[in-house]
């Protein structure tokens, strides 16, 4: 039997249809991580968590998921972030800040929902009147908090005047965390002793330089190479008897003492939740931008023990 020209074309034109509603039926967001790491995973782990709550689960086929992770590497950042767009998914989730300002500079029209990244305006990532791209969503920190994590190590080493710290130059995020710590130290009359690192594979080195200092805790910053890292640093740091502290949660349960902070999962969890409201709605009107709403005081009960350190019941032990 032939189909007459006409008939074939129907035909064609309306699988093609088909196959373009079944497209439609199912949501396909991009996940744009910048590096592997123990912490930031616990951000994805929420955001998908949300999802699958609100009914969206690649499990269950409702919806499809495409992953890239940078491992690290900018140049591979962006063409992770170039193959995202090339898919033409609904949304792209970004972890952490690099992600984030990538994904916003790369395009203007795919929506963005970041986790684990500063306020935009922090990140560089406003208009000169000062509003954020129409197009970024999800979930900031600002650097408040920082404050208190700061007073923190303070009030547990009360006698404290020198503390070290490293940052990446090339980081946002690190050079206003560091500028926010050297305010506060000089208010609580403690010297910051700091030196710059460029990528995970000097932090050995400069670790080991800046413990000559006589340093007496050390400050882990929101910092990507400090995060890829974080071994290293509780390494040379217990080696040395020299207690680390942060602002970031998710690095107590990785050896460091104690912190004021985000909880990383809630973080991703909180976005996340942003997220599935935009797919189910299939709108993003109403949706902005928002603060970070679940902060905790946590300690390391074993690096508490080993530096003979106590903590009152305002703070959590984690595991």
């Amino acid at each position: 039997m032939k189909f007459k020209p006409v008939c074939l074309l129907i035909v064609l034109l309306i699988l093609s249809s088909c196959k373009s509603s079944n497209k439609k039926l199912v949501p396909v967001i991009g996940f744009l991580d910048y590096v592997q790491d123990e912490t930031l995973e616990q951000a994805k782990k929420g955001f998908f968590v949300a999802l699958k709550d609100s009914g969206f689960d690649p499990m269950m086929k409702t919806l499809e998921v495409v992953y890239r992770n940078a491992q690290s590497d900018q140049p591979t950042l962006l063409q992770a972030c170039d193959y995202l767009i090339s898919q033409k998914v609904d949304l792209i989730a970004t972890n952490p800040t690099l992600s984030t300002i990538t994904a916003i500079q790369k395009t203007q029209k795919i929506p963005v929902f970041m986790m684990v990244s500063p306020r935009p305006d922090i990140a560089g990532l406003v208009d000169r009147d000062g509003h954020a791209p129409m197009n970024l969503f999800g979930v900031y920190e600002t650097l408040d908090y920082i404050d208190t994590a700061v007073m923190l190590v303070k009030s547990i080493l009360p006698q404290i005047k020198r503390m070290g710290t490293i940052f990446n130059q090339a980081e946002p995020q690190s050079v206003d965390a560091l500028n926010r710590i050297e305010k506060i130290c000089t208010e609580l009359g403690i010297e910051l002793i700091k030196q710059p690192v460029n990528n995970s594979n000097e932090t050995q080195l400069v670790v080991a330089a800046l413990l000559t200092k006589n340093i007496e805790a050390f400050f882990a910053l929101p910092d990507n190479t400090v995060f890829s890292s974080m071994e290293i640093i509780v390494k040379s740091c217990d080696d040395a008897h020299v207690p680390v502290f942060t602002s970031e949660e998710g690095l107590v349960k990785r050896g460091a003492v104690a912190a004021f902070g985000a909880d990383m999962y809630q973080w991703g969890y909180q976005s996340g939740q942003q997220a599935a409201t935009a797919l189910k709605k299939r709108s993003y009107l109403g949706l902005q931008p928002e603060l970070v709403k679940v902060r905790r005081r946590v300690f390391n009960a074993s690096k508490a023990k080993s530096f003979t350190l106590t903590f009152d019941s305002t703070f959590t032990a984690v595991k």
